[in-house]
């Protein structure tokens, strides 16, 4: 009767927009720009303190209760710039980037026409919830920029609840939302630990797992029940399902017969 979907790299390339958004190739990006041309900054510095912050942004771990998620990401480029250039730290210039880099990643952020499609045609059968982990503005912001609201009948923020994914609570309230029980619903995401898990924690009816490499992981634990190289591939998924269903019922009701 659902389907939760995850957001980041599994309807939005979110990993493409911030590459985007610091090497922006043929041209050098924004704060490779602003480092050179305003700052004075030579370009190998400038690509330097990029890949630097591109390396703290992977290895990441934010507690909203210490921090909020600005300060943090400021302080990625505060202290990339420090290690690059060394001298004082400088949190106006760090800012400066970090607003930069913010703006460009948003821009280069969008829902595909063939993805807009899909959930279109799918809502005419199924409920629809986004399910995304996160800091409550960052992901806000990035739900308002790729402008994925009315695809969805409810929208769900990690950082907006007492749990995340993968814990239960936060699967249990997304079917409360939309009056449904959690053997009713499917969840499709690109992440084992926090989406598959979640799903199976849950006890949802089915987890998908996108595998854009379609490369298999040495230790694939948790197990998805289905797995998909393109989120565009989920409605044939879902047609399985309910033949599968179908058939159960069928048998079912044969069985049931015989008595």
């Amino acid at each position: 009767k659902a389907v939760f979907f995850d957001l980041d790299n599994t309807l939005v390339d979110t990993a493409a927009a911030g590459r985007r958004a610091i090497e922006s190739p043929p041209r050098p990006s924004q704060v490779i720009s602003a480092l050179q041309a305003k700052h004075h900054y030579g370009e190998g510095e400038a690509r330097a303190i990029c890949d630097k912050v591109q390396a703290k942004l992977l290895k990441e771990c934010h507690d909203p209760a210490k921090m909020c998620i600005t300060d943090l990401r400021i302080s990625h480029w505060e202290e990339a710039i420090q290690e690059t250039m060394g001298g004082e730290a400088n949190r106006d210039l760090a800012a400066e980037c970090y607003y930069l880099w913010k703006t460009t990643r948003l821009q280069h952020l969008t829902l595909p026409e063939d993805t807009r499609g899909m959930l279109t045609e799918l809502r005419k059968a199924v409920r629809l919830l986004l399910l995304t982990n996160g800091d409550r503005q960052t992901q806000r912001e990035k739900i308002e920029a790729c402008a994925c609201q009315p695809y969805f009948d409810a929208i769900v923020v990690g950082g907006e609840q007492k749990e995340e994914k993968p814990a239960p609570s936060i699967f249990h309230y997304c079917c409360d939302l939309l009056g449904v029980q959690p053997a009713e619903c499917v969840m499709v995401g690109d992440s084992l630990d926090t989406d598959i898990q979640g799903g199976l924690n849950a006890g949802l009816k089915a987890t998908v797992w996108l595998n854009k490499s379609m490369t298999t992981p040495v230790d694939t634990s948790p197990v998805p029940h289905y797995i998909i190289s393109s989120v565009l591939d989920l409605p044939a998924v879902l047609q399985k399902m309910e033949h599968k269903t179908n058939a159960k019922l069928g048998t079912d009701h044969m069985a049931g017969g015989n008595e």
